[in-house]
């Protein structure tokens, strides 16, 4: 690791600015002191790689809403719990005696509807690339069981038309992506491209050991002394060029390309996923009569600019004051895998 980094520090003679994009390398950064052992002039900024952060508000008020219906049965994943709505959470509604249950797997929400065949359990689908392959073949069982008690509140995000976005914004001027690894194990590598080729932007994949980001780190300088930006694996023991192709002919079977509401980032074309038919009768809003709107954040959030690069998380207002991991105002500072939270817990630890 030091290796790496005497020679990034021989290697960098500009200001460089790259993105993170995944949650998780966002986490390891701080974890491991990655920036400490980097030169000045490179900068990392945190990405919409954290899937609880950047479910919109609207669709948190919707999540709550579910909730509240009389025998209605939440399913929902534990980072989900805790983020505000717009006059409750789902853990408030818990505590109210809302039946809201964490899962650790869309198999597990469907077994919940097995066990209450009186009631409708809704499982709250979100995460990437990452996650909607579970919440497909979850999609497809249903149906193969035919299960009328069980429908998906589908809040699932799609990574690339959202890196189209940031790549475009010339306010952000960003020369690299630190692609997400977890994302790329199911798309592979061809979904970036676009990034290198329309935008000359350099990207890595990388995995999310302290030598993997500085490798990927690494990997970004070269491309851009060379002035020949690519899409570069070094990712190779997770992430086949190809992807992962089973995960993506199943995602294909059930899911249709649907414009999807990002906190932070708006409404992208073709960045979410809508159920197929015919498995559209296991779509919560159709099915319940629900409506997800856009809903305004919290008074003095800032989140949607942290998710964007714009700022980093301690130049929020809100960030260690009135929004704390105790008390959060906005999900990157309830997730595991939030900027905010990451910056709150190990600031001090690491030269920012």
């Amino acid at each position: 690791m030091s290796n790496a980094a005497a020679l990034l520090a021989r290697s960098v003679d500009r200001p460089m600015r790259f993105m993170e994009v995944c949650g998780t390398h966002t986490v390891s950064i701080f974890r491991n002191g990655v920036r400490s052992l980097l030169p000045t002039e490179i900068s990392l900024i945190s990405g919409p790689g954290c899937p609880v952060c950047v479910t919109s508000q609207g669709e948190i008020n919707a999540a709550v809403e579910l909730a509240r219906r009389p025998g209605t049965i939440v399913a929902t994943y534990g980072d989900m719990l805790r983020v505000p709505g717009g006059s409750s959470s789902l853990a408030a509604e818990r505590a109210a005696g809302r039946d809201v249950r964490v899962v650790t797997s869309a198999a597990e929400a469907l077994h919940i509807a097995g066990e209450n065949p009186d009631r409708e359990t809704v499982f709250l689908a979100v995460g990437f690339e990452t996650t909607s392959p579970a919440t497909a073949a979850v999609v497809r069982e249903a149906a193969e069981k035919g299960t009328s008690n069980f429908s998906v509140l589908c809040l699932h995000k799609v990574v690339p038309p959202a890196l189209q976005l940031l790549a475009s914004d010339k306010e952000l001027q960003i020369d690299g992506f630190l692609l997400p690894g977890h994302v790329s194990t199911i798309i592979g590598e061809a979904p970036y491209r676009f990034l290198s080729e329309e935008y000359g932007i350099a990207c890595a994949i990388a995995g999310f050991e302290a030598e993997d980001i500085l490798f990927g780190v690494l990997e970004l300088v070269r491309q851009i002394r060379t002035d020949k930006p690519a899409v570069r694996s070094l990712y190779r023991r997770a992430v086949r060029p190809d992807g992962n192709t089973r995960a993506l002919k199943l995602l294909d079977q059930v899911f249709t390309a649907s414009d999807a509401s990002w906190r932070g980032l708006g409404v992208i074309p073709a960045s979410g996923y809508a159920l197929r038919e015919p498995f559209r009768i296991f779509d919560a809003p159709g099915k319940l009569g629900l409506t997800v709107t856009e809903a305004p954040v919290p008074d003095g959030c800032r989140c949607g600019d942290v998710l964007s690069g714009l700022i980093l998380p301690p130049e929020c207002p809100l960030f260690g004051t009135a929004c704390t991991p105790v008390n959060p105002v906005g999900p990157c500072m309830v997730s595991s895998e939030g900027s905010c939270a990451a910056h709150y817990k190990y600031q001090g630890s690491e030269i920012l």
